[in-house]
């Protein structure tokens, strides 16, 4: 069974300055402000929602079909990719663009300046769930039985929620970064259009304010909306009811970033496999702890039956 996996593919290049940026800084010159920091270190990751969604669905033994768009220096992601048995049919890549890439720079107190450039991902709106399903059919490849809409291009997002409501084709919608392009009309008709709502709680409050709708309100127009809390596991609000998930202890805390899309592939896989609520969540909870112990969004490199090995300690029972 295979997930269609909408969202962003970047690069992020993750610098650390060896000082602290308020050091650096003259308050009362801000306005005047022309600062350079030596960064001595500094890696290149592979990143972008869609990337790391499809990443941990893989290592779940799960099909996610990334649709995207990427520059033409994403040669080392295809190939990547194509390492992973990942299918990159609907990537579509533009030569006279670049890949998104989010260029981050940490100091000593871990404070951050990002910058980003979203390059190919702002025309994600050429790709089509159509073609996806045509060529899955006539390739006799599995077709997409779930999807989902991460944080991408403003009108790609729009136009493929849309496209996948019209295809039948359950999908979770998860705006998260991409929550401040729309207005509050605009989250309503895309909730409604979709069958689960995944948000943090940051994002869950946002969304709230926007759409002047509590989250118990907003699960009344979904099958399910998750809402994850970091440290404090997450909640599902399904059939009006609420499931607490608990979160799993990581063995290290290393580097959050990812962790809500390693969540993501943990709940597509448990849609695939038809798990209840209970189980799919714990199952995301826990990618989300094996991703925060390693640095960068695709560097934990388990197998499955490792994961099910932590599952059943973690939870006393088997996925």
């Amino acid at each position: 069974m295979a997930s269609l996996i909408c969202g962003s593919i970047a690069y992020d290049t993750i610098m650390t300055f060896e000082g602290r940026f308020q050091d650096q800084i003259l308050p009362d010159q801000i306005h005047i402000l022309n600062v350079a920091f030596l960064v001595p270190s500094m890696r290149r990751e592979f990143g972008g929602c869609a990337g790391n969604i499809a990443y941990n669905l893989r290592l779940l033994g799960g099909d996610p079909i990334i649709m995207a768009t990427v520059g033409g220096d994403a040669a080392p992601y295809f190939d990547r990719l194509t390492q992973l048995q990942i299918d990159t049919t609907h990537i579509r890549r533009l030569d006279t663009a670049f890949t998104a890439q989010a260029m981050i720079t940490t100091d000593l107190g871990n404070n951050q300046i990002t910058a980003f450039h979203p390059g190919a991902m702002n025309e994600s709106h050429l790709n089509q769930v159509a073609h996806v399903i045509a060529e899955r059919a006539s390739s006799k490849k599995a077709s997409a039985k779930y999807g989902i809409v991460a944080p991408d291009g403003r009108a790609g997002m729009w136009e493929h929620c849309h496209q996948l409501a019209d295809a039948n084709i359950p999908f979770i919608f998860d705006p998260g970064q991409g929550l401040p392009m729309f207005d509050g009309a605009e989250l309503l008709e895309l909730t409604e259009l979709a069958s689960y709502l995944a948000v943090n709680d940051y994002e869950g409050e946002m969304l709230s304010k926007r759409t002047g709708l509590s989250l118990a309100q907003l699960s009344e127009r979904v099958k399910a909306l998750i809402v994850t809390k970091g440290a404090e596991g997450a909640q599902i609000y399904t059939d009006g009811k609420t499931i607490a998930i608990p979160p799993v202890k990581a063995q290290q805390l290393i580097d959050p970033t990812g962790c809500g899309d390693a969540f993501r592939g943990g709940l597509l896989f448990g849609l695939e496999n038809g798990m209840d609520w209970e189980t799919t969540g714990r199952l995301a909870s826990l990618m989300g702890s094996i991703k925060i112990a390693h640095q960068g969004p695709q560097n934990h490199q388990l197998s499955l039956d490792q994961i099910k090995d932590q599952f059943k300690t973690a939870f006393g029972f088997a996925f």
